[in-house]
């Protein structure tokens, strides 16, 4: 099943110093989702930000909060983070033992169900939870840094997931490296929802980011037209 594009910029982008600022500009912009990006210094070489910093945003925005956790181990903070306000919550298979279990977790606590996968990470990771997922995500750079280059090498594993979901209400989702430039090779592998960081917060002004969100729709959208002249768009959300 696929489904219209939705733009989901990554807030490890914006001005920390003006981050509901940020919140509010993006939102008006046409985001149609907002990414968080959440890293511990343990399972990536960063640390981002927590549970507290989504709380004191949440009132910001009614946008959809896209909550991605690169943190080990992560069962023990799922309840903080779906508290905080996320909607969805992905969390990779990497990062944890018991995958099911972590999915079944997210689940009980009223919350869309997503995977991360990293670029070494094949699509098989995901075979036996595919029926418990609202979400995929492919990681298109190695985790733990904004403005890396897009890495090439996924647009099959893409293609691959795309066709692994079939029918099933999930959205494939891509993070890393996206731009104008890049996201109609995205689009037309068969993803429908893109996280952009500094492809979004590249400008000062509202109007500035609107024009970053549309150009990457446009050209997403451009590029899987062939696949979608005989069906119509559908919103999971």
């Amino acid at each position: 099943m696929t489904s219209e594009i939705l733009i989901a910029p990554s807030i490890l982008a914006a001005d920390f110093a003006r981050l509901g600022e940020e919140i509010a500009a993006i939102d008006a912009a046409g985001a149609d989702w907002i990414h968080c990006d959440v890293m511990d210094g343990h399972f990536v070489p960063n640390i981002s930000f927590g549970a507290d910093v989504i709380k004191a945003i949440r009132p910001l925005t009614k946008k959809v909060f896209d909550v991605h956790l690169m943190i080990a181990p992560v069962d023990p903070y799922l309840e903080a983070f779906a508290k905080a306000g996320a909607d969805v919550i992905t969390v990779h298979a990497e990062a944890g033992a018991h995958l099911d279990r972590s999915l079944q977790a997210i689940r009980a606590l009223g919350k869309k169900a997503g995977v991360g996968l990293c670029p070494s990470t094949p699509e098989s990771a995901i075979e036996y939870v595919l029926d418990r997922l609202d979400l995929v995500l492919v990681m298109t750079v190695n985790p733990g840094f904004g403005g890396q280059a897009f890495l090439e090498s996924q647009l099959e594993k893409i293609r691959r997931i795309r066709s692994m979901i079939g029918d099933r209400p999930i959205r494939l989702e891509v993070d890393g490296g996206i731009t104008r430039d890049n996201a109609a090779a995205v689009g037309a592998a068969g993803a429908d929802t893109l996280v952009a960081g500094s492809a979004v917060f590249r400008g000062k002004s509202i109007a500035d980011y609107a024009a970053n969100i549309a150009a990457i729709r446009v050209a997403a959208e451009a590029g899987r037209v062939p696949k979608l002249q005989h069906r119509s768009p559908r919103k999971m959300g």
